[in-house]
Parts: structure tokens; C-alpha cells; sequence
């Protein structure tokens, strides 16, 4: 009677044990990774500089926004110390961020990846990773235009929205993001537009992605073009300058980079894809030489195509071998250029791999 009585016991409390163990699981939050790189939301005004500085970590970013804890657990990891000034930013960087974003997006314990970053490079960052993560969770990028010393400080809100996002479902279909001011941004399109205001980010002509309401995230459209890149070795990364083309400009510059050692160009054109005669002859000579050319074009929106016959229009530089941008804009068309090259795309296939 006694042992049945200690064996009536022993199954009411491991029954109890295993009822509240399922209770903490069934009301378990998902786990967000946030990688924190720096910028301007990680920034505060430093009294003796007059200047804004890094001064909030990774973790007291995520611990300043109690809202957050509403919606999920945090794994919070600084990158380089989480001080960087997107300016700062290298191609090396990029590879050693897409290899940290992919550990977290392969960890069965991650539902998905914010990564905290200064907004003046943050669509390059950005768009590198959707041209080489293996995307089977959502990433978004975020950063602030405001430092957090400022009343109209926008980085709260904006952390809040991007882990919102990640948390929302088929969220990874919407590639690398970039979620500012309540607006979701595919990392093709995106561009900054203004050095300050709040409503700097712009998708142009195809539109944002979504907007996020307190309530609900309203999804208008999902990236068309998708393209995917090898990560490249940062050893062996080709080196790309970027150019600009202006007003009296002789090609000295283009001279300069191909005797430095330059593996591929990127030309900042005028208009619809134009350069002045000098630089048509220099961009022609480079082509030669077996070094692959890309124009762009200063304008905001638009494609870079042929259409001016004139000695330096589209017409003539396509003759000569230049390779045409599309929608890209000159420095994302550089990103491309670099992860082509890396995987050593042949130059009479690379039109192609900008006009997909």
C-alpha cells in the first residue's frame, strides 16, 4: 500500500513537471539574431566633440526598446565591436557579414536576422548579401537617421518594425531588405535619397516592397530579379574602382586605375549612359586590354542603354565593347562587377549577366 501510494506521487509530480515544461515551450518566443555593425542608430552626441560618436552597444540597443521583448528572444552579436561607420565599409566586410548572417540563418534555434547599420552604405551591404546568402529566413537591415541624443530619434522604431518583419510569415521571400521609416525596401531597388530627413530611402519606379502599420504589414510586391553569386574569397577579391564621369573630364583617371592594377571599371556616366570623346577613347582602350568596362548613369532612376551614335553616346561605347548597367546604379553595378569577376565570368558574358 505504501509503495503504491509513493508510485501514485511520483506520476503526479513528473506529471506536473512535464505539464509546466510544455507550458514554457508552448508560450516560447521565436529568437532573433541581431548583428550590430554600427552607424548612426549606435551613435550619441559627445559633450566634448560636439559631435556624435558610437556609444550604444549591440545589447543596450536592443535592451532600450522594452517593446522588443513583446515579440522575441534576442542573440545579439557586434560585429568589429558594432562601431562602424558605414563609410568605413569594405568588400571585405561584406564577406565576413554574409558569413555571420548565414550562421545565424543555419541555426535551427534563429527564426530570422536584423542587421543594425549606418545608412550612407547600407544598400551596398545590403544588396550583397541578397546576391550571395542562401536565403531560407528573412534578413533585414535597418539603421536610424537620427543619433540616439536627439528627441525625433528613428532608430527605436525602426529596430522594432525589422524584427516585426522577420518575424512575419513568408518574410524571406521578400530577399535582403533594407526597413526604414515604416517602408520595406528590396536591397536592388533601394537607394538613399536625402542626407537627414527620415523619408531618405527610395525604390524608385518598381516601388517598395511593403509598409508596416502598428497593426499589420501590408506586402504590395516581391522582388523580381534575383540574382545569386559564389561568396568570394577576400583574398582574392578583384579590385573594381568606381568613376565619374564630368564636365572636362580627359580619361586620365581611367589611365591611372588600369596601370594600378584594375581588374574591371565602373563608369558613372552622364544621362542614358554618355561620356565626353576623351573618355570614350581611354574606356575603348581599356576594353583592349581585356579589362571589362561597366557604365551606369548619375541619374537618379532609369536604365543606362545605347542609344546616342555620337563619339561617346551609348551607341559608340557599345561598339567598343562597354557593357551597360541596366537600373543599376554605378556602385551596386560595382558589386556585381566584383562577384562576376570573382567567379571569372567571361567579359563577353557579363552584358548578360546585367540585362537579367
Amino acid at each position: 500500500m505504501i509503495f503504491f501510494k509513493w508510485r501514485l506521487k511520483f506520476v503526479f509530480y513528473v506529471s506536473i513537471i512535464f505539464l509546466w515544461s510544455f507550458s514554457l515551450n508552448a508560450h516560447a518566443l521565436p529568437k532573433v539574431a541581431v548583428i550590430a555593425t554600427g552607424g548612426t542608430i549606435a551613435m550619441k552626441k559627445d559633450v566634448i566633440s560636439g559631435g556624435v560618436v558610437p556609444k550604444v552597444s549591440g545589447e543596450g540597443l536592443v535592451n532600450s526598446v522594452p517593446e522588443l521583448k513583446e515579440f522575441a528572444e534576442f542573440e545579439v552579436k557586434e560585429y568589429r565591436g558594432g562601431k562602424i561607420a558605414s563609410e568605413n565599409m569594405t568588400p571585405t566586410d561584406w564577406i565576413n557579414i554574409a558569413k555571420l548572417v548565414q550562421s545565424f540563418i543555419d541555426n535551427p534555434k534563429i527564426t530570422g536576422v536584423v542587421v543594425t547599420h549606418g545608412t550612407d552604405t547600407i544598400e551596398e551591404t545590403a544588396y550583397f548579401l541578397d546576391l550571395t546568402l542562401n536565403l531560407d529566413k528573412a534578413v533585414v537591415l535597418v539603421g536610424s537617421q537620427r543619433n540616439a541624443s536627439e528627441p525625433t530619434y528613428d532608430g527605436s522604431m525602426n529596430l522594432v518594425n525589422a524584427v516585426r518583419q522577420v518575424l512575419m510569415k513568408d518574410a524571406k521571400e521578400l530577399g535582403v531588405t533594407v526597413t526604414m521609416n515604416q517602408t520595406i525596401h528590396g536591397a536592388r531597388d533601394v537607394r538613399k535619397t536625402h542626407t537627414n530627413n527620415m523619408q531618405t530611402f527610395d525604390s524608385g519606379p518598381r516601388g517598395a516592397l511593403g509598409y508596416i502599420d502598428h497593426d499589420r504589414i501590408t506586402i504590395f510586391r516581391k522582388p523580381l530579379h534575383r540574382q545569386k553569386f559564389k561568396l568570394p574569397d577576400p583574398r582574392k577579391l578583384p579590385f573594381v574602382p568606381l568613376l565619374t564621369m564630368y564636365t572636362g573630364a580627359d580619361g586620365r583617371l581611367i589611365d591611372t586605375v588600369v596601370k594600378d592594377g584594375a581588374n574591371g571599371i565602373v563608369i558613372e556616366g552622364l544621362g542614358i549612359g554618355n561620356v565626353n570623346e576623351p573618355m570614350s577613347d581611354a574606356i575603348k582602350e581599356t576594353v583592349k586590354k581585356g579589362i571589362p568596362v561597366v557604365i551606369g548613369s548619375r541619374v537618379y532612376f532609369g536604365r543606362s542603354y545605347p542609344v546616342y551614335a555620337t563619339k561617346g553616346g551609348g551607341v559608340d561605347l557599345k561598339k567598343g565593347g562597354t557593357i551597360f548597367s541596366g537600373d543599376l546604379t554605378p556602385w551596386k553595378a560595382r558589386i556585381v562587377l566584383i562577384l562576376a569577376l570573382a567567379e571569372k565570368v567571361k567579359p563577353e558574358n557579363l552584358q548578360s549577366i546585367f540585362d537579367n
